[in-house]
């Protein structure tokens, strides 16, 4: 088999995979985070940030289908971050995640363009369902 269609065989066989870039300031968050969604076949942790800043970097060197974003972070806050990607990868799902998951962060999230926001109380049981929801939604906006 050639190099090519080794390469091509490999990209067919992962089309399912959903790569996430998680991002919070608090390392055990996201180490959390990780753990959680490494249990499932599809998903593929591809990189972490610590605020809006590296956020930005990551995405646009590890080009993940979803973005885990906190909301309160320093240096560039999760929704000045979630616009700025939202500007330049409009087909990336970003979900929002914060400790004060209230309505007026809700909106100014999804208002900033990500497609849901929870709270990091609710992300161990919702996290999965909510990023494979926001996916399958984008996906059939798309088509």
């Amino acid at each position: 088999m050639s190099q090519v269609s080794r390469r091509v065989n490999r990209k067919s066989t992962r089309t399912d995979v959903i790569r996430v870039l998680l991002v919070d300031d608090v390392e055990s968050v996201r180490q959390t985070l990780r753990s959680i969604l490494a249990t499932y076949p599809n998903f593929e942790i591809v990189g972490e940030a610590c605020n809006g800043e590296e956020a930005l970097e990551s995405v646009q060197l590890l080009k993940p289908s979803v973005v885990v974003m906190d909301i309160n972070m320093p240096r560039l806050d999760g929704i000045k971050a979630t616009t700025l990607i939202k500007r330049v990868y409009p087909h990336i799902v970003v979900v929002g995640l914060s400790v004060y998951a209230n309505d007026d962060t809700r909106k100014a999230m999804t208002a900033a363009g990500a497609t849901t926001v929870i709270s990091k109380e609710a992300a161990v049981e919702q996290l999965r369902d909510e990023i494979i929801e926001s996916v399958n939604r984008r996906s059939a906006a798309i088509h």
